[in-house]
């Protein structure tokens, strides 16, 4: 049949039960316990049916049900509990006072993973983007979220007979997302256009409540879209180029466009990784509308109140564009902006590269933000040498890549069982202000016994699942009735439990566990120490070895001997990849290094007493100590990469005998691990102090947010008159650097020096047409790495002794020796100001 039209039913909700539907309506509840038993208690069946989201489990209801609740005392009294809760912590916020009432935090993101009912995520990123919105509503931060509405979301994924992955794309029932249309400053339905090659697209907006913080989705899915412009919104991360162009495009310019129509005009933009770089662009462009000032002045305002995060050191994870695909969605920018398109292209092509150069995300991101940052200390050591190339001249270590290591939301990602005893040992706060050092120590009050049974029941209801998905995988393939009875017993309640969860890219070195399957079997087999693993997560549609890594797991798992102790679940997601970090004894993680960004999954489970065996990179670098977790390796980072996984394999192998199973199976007279425990409350510990989104999101406001809003509003003040100025100062500074040299770098006498002597420097420098006031010039010194670089670089500021006419001037300095060794020093000049001035690319000379 044609031109059906389609309505919903809902329940008719009692009246006092009302508070249900506006529950429903704010995604806060799926990380406060109390509100999921709320709905849970309802009909537990029905909530699993539904797939934990209370719009669509409302539907499931019975009206009887209902009213038996609203005649309830108990269910009653939990709900005013939960009631309060919510006035407190979402209704009854006090504003933030460091920000004005207009001012916001616009947060871009290509993904978003909130909870497993919104399918807008496909792994780390999404669920860290997702964490950013729930911390940043736990600690009252004025922001607001912006990303893309997919009706498709990420693949689902299952295996074939053979163990390969395949993939399906159903479509998302937006009906039972708490989404609502957005609004623009006339109160009617927001609709926003942007000019693209295949003519107009037209996007929706809708929006989701995180708490307090609104979450902005476009939508190109209309029917007054043609299908090419109806499919960008379709699938998250498309495989075809100029589709994911298109929806990089959709997320940064019309996310822009759709903040103005509705009013909001942020002070700040965080663009989460290098797919909403376009922000920038559309960001001049209002600028310059906005403030009434010309392109050199909005790219002085702009950048300086922009933060940009890179999210992986993998080169292939860092989109890059063909210069043709993308001139022509460029092409409507040039009368906005007053530049050519090539121009504006320039600006995400690397330095000294032609005019066909492929535009890179990552270097448009960083030329529209000053602060930019990795997301875990080595990721950012790696990142500033990854990206030197974008800025020549300066020194590796100078590079203005810094670093806010990840952090996870742990009230979201904690048990119930430990949250409840978080609840009795820490206080009622514990969730509002987990990293507070003053209430940390309280974790050691928990008693062993009590600390122990809890984790004990998380690692029950962990294998329950198991053999419940085991049971659906083998019955979706039809398989015989012997292996279905052998799935409804597969894993033990009481053997040590690894859990093996990631995105299965060959950097992730899967394949390490199984090099000496033999010598694997053997524990996996033991009489009386046995070990067993469950292993789950996707490779990309179109990554073939990643499929293939998942295929030598399912096929070792398949063996006669192990396959009762080692499984692999298909389509992981949120809520399966709760009940493996609540229940795992043991969180394995094998990259190599330092391809492994940050790695938040191990995070999630230390808060609940999982320790981590991994090789020492992204987070792990820093979260590593021996009374908390095992290291594989000592952080080398080997060229011959077939030597590095032979040394590490029978590393893993090593410490899984020696160190990891003794200490689970050890226990004085049949009682409780005791060594064990105690390093799984240093690792709860560790991950709540350090690895928690809070502290995360403290950091990014302290360091970035605050600075750049207050730079923005001195900025634009007096009609932009600072910004004016500085854009004048740059044109003068770039016509005449190219005039500037350093004629001759004298020092006092010769080495040998001893340690507390003093060297005493000199140079002869040619300012040109510059003046003194304009630059700053420098002695950099420290210790040889070869003949021609140093490393721990030092910076001594050089003062003017003479003036020796004609724009020539002698500096001088006086250098300590502090510390014996072999050093190396030069002189440089940069230019005098702030930190995006004194790293702009071709502003440096060197002697």
């Amino acid at each position: 049949m044609s031109h059906l039209q389609t309505f919903q039913v809902f329940p008719n909700i009692p009246k006092p039960l009302s508070f249900l539907e506006t529950l429903s309506q704010n995604i806060w509840w799926c990380w406060r316990h109390d509100a999921v038993e709320l709905f849970r208690r309802i009909d537990p069946r029905l909530w699993d049916k539904s797939g934990r989201n209370p719009i669509a489990f409302s539907t499931f209801l019975s009206q009887k049900r209902l009213e038996e609740l609203a005649r309830d005392s108990s269910y009653l009294a939990h709900m005013e509990r939960v009631r309060g809760l919510y006035e407190a912590e979402v209704a009854g916020m006090a504003p933030d006072p460091a920000l004005g009432p207009d001012e916001t935090v616009a947060y871009f993101s290509m993904e978003f993973g909130i909870h497993e009912s919104i399918p807008l995520f496909a792994g780390g990123l999404g669920i860290l983007a997702g964490d950013h919105l729930k911390a940043a509503s736990d600690l009252n931060l004025p922001l607001t979220g912006v990303g893309l509405l997919y009706r498709q979301g990420y693949f689902r994924q299952y295996l074939d007979a053979e163990g390969w992955q395949q993939e399906q794309y159903p479509e998302t029932d937006f009906f039972h997302v708490p989404m609502k249309r957005a609004l623009d400053r006339e109160g009617r339905f927001l609709r926003i256009g942007m000019e693209s090659p295949e003519g107009q697209v037209l996007a929706d907006v809708w929006k989701i409540q995180v708490g307090t913080i609104p979450l902005y989705l476009l939508d190109t899915n209309l029917v007054e879209n043609p299908p090419e412009i109806r499919n960008i919104t379709a699938r998250l991360y498309a495989a075809e180029q100029k589709i994911r162009l298109a929806q990089e495009m959709l997320l940064g310019i019309g996310g822009m466009r759709a903040l103005e129509a509705m009013g909001i005009h942020p002070v700040i933009c965080h663009m989460n990784e290098g797919h909403s770089a376009f922000a920038g662009l559309e960001r001049l462009a209002q600028t310059m509308r906005r403030r009434h000032v010309d392109l050199e002045t909005a790219r002085e305002i702009v950048p300086r109140s922009t933060i940009f995060t890179t999210h992986t050191p993998v080169a292939a994870g860092h989109d890059e564009f063909p210069a043709d695909l993308v001139r022509p969605f460029l092409k409507p920018m040039e009368p906005r902006l007053g530049v050519s398109t090539d121009e504006i292209l320039s600006w995400g092509q690397a330095a000294g590269s032609g005019p066909d150069a492929p535009l890179s995300m990552f270097v448009l991101g960083v030329r529209m933000a000053q602060y930019c940052n990795g997301v875990s200390r080595l990721h950012g050591q790696v990142a500033r040498r990854m990206w030197a190339h974008v800025w020549p001249e300066l020194p590796e270590d100078e590079v203005p890549i810094t670093h806010v290591t990840n952090g996870v939301h742990i009230a979201s990602w904690i048990s119930l069982e430990n949250a409840l005893l978080c609840e009795r040992y820490i206080g009622p706060e514990w969730r509002r202000h987990p990293s507070n050092p003053d209430i940390l120590h309280r974790i050691d009050e928990i008693y062993d016994e009590e600390l122990w049974r809890a984790h004990e029941m998380s690692r029950s209801r962990l294998i329950r699942t198991c053999r419940r998905q085991m049971v659906e995988q083998y019955g979706r393939r039809n398989a015989p009735k012997s292996m279905m009875r052998e799935a409804e017993s597969v894993l033990d309640q009481d053997i040590l439990t690894i859990g093996f969860a990631r995105r299965f890219a060959t950097y992730k070195r899967a394949y390490l566990l199984l090099m000496d399957p033999d010598r694997l079997a053997a524990m996996i087999n033991s009489k009386t120490r046995p070990i067993q693993f469950v292993f789950a997560g996707k490779a990309h549609p179109r990554d073939n070895e990643g499929k293939g890594l998942i295929r030598q797991i399912v096929d070792f798992a398949r063996k006669a001997d192990v396959r009762h102790r080692m499984i692999f679940v298909e389509d992981y997601d949120i809520h399966f990849a709760r009940h493996l970090l609540h229940g795992a004894d043991v969180w394995l993680n094998t990259p190599r290094r330092p391809f492994e960004a940050c790695g938040t999954s191990g995070m999630k489970a230390a808060i609940n007493g999982v320790l981590n065996l991994s090789i020492l990179d992204g987070w792990w670098d820093e979260g590593y100590s021996p009374e908390r977790g095992w290291r594989i390796g000592g952080g080398e980072e080997q060229a011959d990469a077939a030597y590095q996984d032979a040394v590490e394999s029978q590393a893993l192998y090593n410490i899984l005998e020696n160190e990891v199973i003794p200490s689970f199976y050890d226990r004085e007279n049949g009682g409780l691990p005791l060594r064990w425990i105690a390093m799984m409350k240093e690792s709860m510990k560790m991950s709540m102090h350090y690895f928690c989104a809070h502290r995360m999101v403290a950091e990014y406001y302290h360091q970035f947010y605050l600075p750049a809003a207050e730079r923005y509003r001195s900025l634009v003040d007096e009609g932009g008159r600072e910004a004016r100025e500085l854009g004048t100062r740059i044109e003068r500074l770039k016509r005449l650097w190219g005039h500037i040299r350093i004629d001759a770098v004298r020092r006092t006498s010769n080495d040998p020096f001893r340690v507390g002597e003093s060297i005493d420097v000199a140079a002869d420098v040619d300012m040109g047409d510059l003046r003194p006031e304009e630059v700053e010039v420098e002695l950099y010194y420290g210790k040889l790495k070869t003949v021609e670089s140093l490393v721990e670089g030092q910076v001594e500021r050089m003062e003017v002794e003479r003036d020796l006419q004609g724009g020539k001037y002698l500096y001088s300095c006086t250098m300590e020796c502090r510390v014996a060794g072999r050093y190396g020093f030069t002189v440089r000049i940069r230019p005098k100001g702030d930190e995006w001035i004194k790293s702009a690319p071709g502003l440096i000379t060197w002697a």
